[in-house]
C-alpha cells in the first residue's frame, strides 16, 4: 500500500507514537501546567537522545558556521521558535476558551502546510495526494470535534479570541513543520543533532514561562523519564519522515496522531462519543491510504 519509499511508513510510526503519548498526557500527567510538563519532558527526551547524537557524530557533522546563510540560519531558528510558540498558543487559547472549539481548530495544521509548501516552495501533488491530505486533516479535525454544529468551532474563529489563538497556533504548527522539511531536506543539517535541537531550543523558550508556574516534579520522576523517551523516539519518527518526504505529506499523516489520542481513550478510558471517533479513525486510514496510493 505505501510507495517505494519509507517516508510515509515513518510519518505512521510518529502519529502512532504521538498519540500515545497524548494519551500517556491525559492519563497520567493531567496536574501537571502545559509549560513545567514541557519542560521535564523535554529535558528528559534529551537526555535519552543525546547518547544517539554523541555515538552518531551528530553534531560533528553540522555545517560549518561560515557555510551556513543568513537565510538557513534564519530559517532554521525560526523552525525552533514557530514550533515553541505554536505549543503556547494552544496552550493559551484553552486557558481562555472551551476545549470543544479550540482543540479542532489548533489541529488543522496540515490545510496550512499544504499551501504554504506549494506556493512558495512549489511543491507538486497529484491528486490522488491533495484528496489524501484533505480526507487526513477532516479526520483529525472530526476526532477533536466534541458538541454542537460541525462548523461551529471555525465560525467562532471569526470572532472569538480563543478560537484566532488556537487558529494562529495552527499556523506555527504548519510553520515548524514546513521549516523541518527544509532543515532535514535542503540545509545538510544532521538528523541525529536536529532533534536534540529542536528538543533544547523548545525547552529554552518555554522554560522562562514555566519557572513562573513550576511546581516539584520528584514524585513523579520516573514517568517523566519515561515520558521523555517515547518523546525521544517519536521525535526521532518525525524526523526521519520530514528528511524524505514534503511536508505537504508528512504533516497530515503525523497529525493523525490525534485520532489515534482519541480512540484509546474511548477504548481505554470510555470517554464519550466514542462512535464520531471510530468515524474519525475510518477518514484517516482512507486520507493515508490516498496519499500513499
Amino acid at each position: 500500500m505505501f510507495p517505494p519509499g519509507p517516508g510515509v511508513g515513518y510519518a505512521v510510526v510518529a502519529a502512532v507514537l504521538w498519540g500515545g503519548y497524548i494519551f500517556a498526557l491525559k492519563r497520567y500527567f493531567a496536574a501537571y501546567p502545559g509549560t513545567v510538563l514541557t519542560v521535564g519532558i523535554n529535558a528528559a527526551a534529551i537526555a535519552w537522545y543525546l547518547p544517539i547524537t554523541a555515538t552518531r557524530g551528530g553534531f560533528s557533522r553540522l555545517p560549518a558556521p561560515a557555510a551556513i546563510g543568513a537565510v538557513e540560519a534564519a530559517v532554521t531558528a525560526g523552525t525552533i521558535v514557530a514550533t515553541a510558540a505554536a505549543f503556547l498558543l494552544f496552550l493559551r487559547a484553552l486557558d481562555l476558551g472551551a476545549v470543544s472549539y479550540v482543540a479542532p481548530i489548533s489541529k488543522i495544521i496540515p490545510a496550512f502546510v499544504l499551501p504554504i509548501e506549494v506556493l512558495v516552495l512549489h511543491q507538486r501533488l497529484t491528486p490522488l495526494e491533495v484528496a489524501g491530505v484533505v480526507v487526513a486533516t477532516l479526520a483529525v479535525y472530526v476526532a477533536n470535534y466534541r458538541t454542537g454544529p460541525l462548523l461551529d468551532p471555525l465560525r467562532k474563529a471569526a470572532t472569538a479570541r480563543a478560537a484566532q489563538l488556537a487558529l494562529a497556533s495552527a499556523a506555527c504548527f504548519a510553520l515548524g513543520d514546513v521549516g523541518k522539511r527544509l532543515v532535514l531536506q535542503e540545509y545538510g543539517i544532521p538528523l541525529t543533532a536536529w532533534v536534540p535541537l529542536l528538543l533544547g531550543g523548545v525547552l529554552a523558550v518555554v522554560f522562562p514561562l514555566a519557572i513562573r508556574e513550576w511546581v516539584s516534579l520528584r514524585e513523579a520522576a520516573p514517568r517523566f523519564v519515561l515520558a521523555g523517551g517515547l518523546v525521544a523516539v517519536a521525535e526521532h519518527a518525525t524526523s526521519l519522515a520530514f528528511s524524505v518526504v514534503p511536508a505537504s505529506i508528512a504533516s497530515p499523516i503525523i497529525n493523525t496522531q490525534a485520532v489515534v489520542a482519541v480512540v484509546l481513550g474511548g477504548i481505554v478510558l470510555r470517554e464519550e462519543a466514542f462512535g464520531i471517533r471510530l468515524a474519525a479513525a475510518g477518514l484517516a486510514v482512507v486520507g493515508v491510504g490516498l496519499i500513499a496510493a
